[in-house]
C-alpha cells in the first residue's frame, strides 16, 4: 500500500498532463497546475483538490520526518484518497479521448 500512498497520486495528476503535453520536475508544481487547470476550473471535484494536497502533505512528512508513523486512519484515508483519484482521472481520460 506504499507505493499508492505515495506515488500513484503523483502519476495519476502526472497522466492527465500528459495529456496536454505538460510536464514538470517538482511534485508541487505538478499538483499547483493541476490545482489551477483542473480543479479551479472543476473539472475535477474541489474536494478532490483538498485531498491530494493532504495526501502531497503526509508525502512529504514521511519524506523528511525520520520518526513519522502514518496511523492506520491515515493510511486508509490515502488509499481511498488514490482509489477517487484513480477513478477520476481514469473517467477524464475516457472523455477526452470521446
Amino acid at each position: 500500500m506504499l507505493i499508492i500512498e505515495r506515488i500513484m497520486p503523483y502519476f495519476m495528476l502526472l497522466a492527465v498532463l500528459a495529456l496536454e503535453r505538460k510536464d514538470f520536475k517538482r511534485h508541487k508544481d505538478v499538483i499547483a497546475y493541476f490545482n489551477q487547470h483542473y480543479i479551479n476550473t472543476e473539472n475535477f471535484p474541489k474536494k478532490l483538490g483538498h485531498k491530494i494536497s493532504l495526501a502531497q502533505s503526509i508525502r512529504e512528512d514521511s519524506d523528511y520526518d525520520d520518526e513519522y508513523i502514518a496511523s492506520e486512519e491515515k493510511t486508509q484515508t490515502q488509499i481511498e484518497t488514490a482509489e477517487e483519484l484513480i477513478n477520476q482521472v481514469e473517467q477524464y481520460i475516457q472523455d477526452f479521448e470521446k
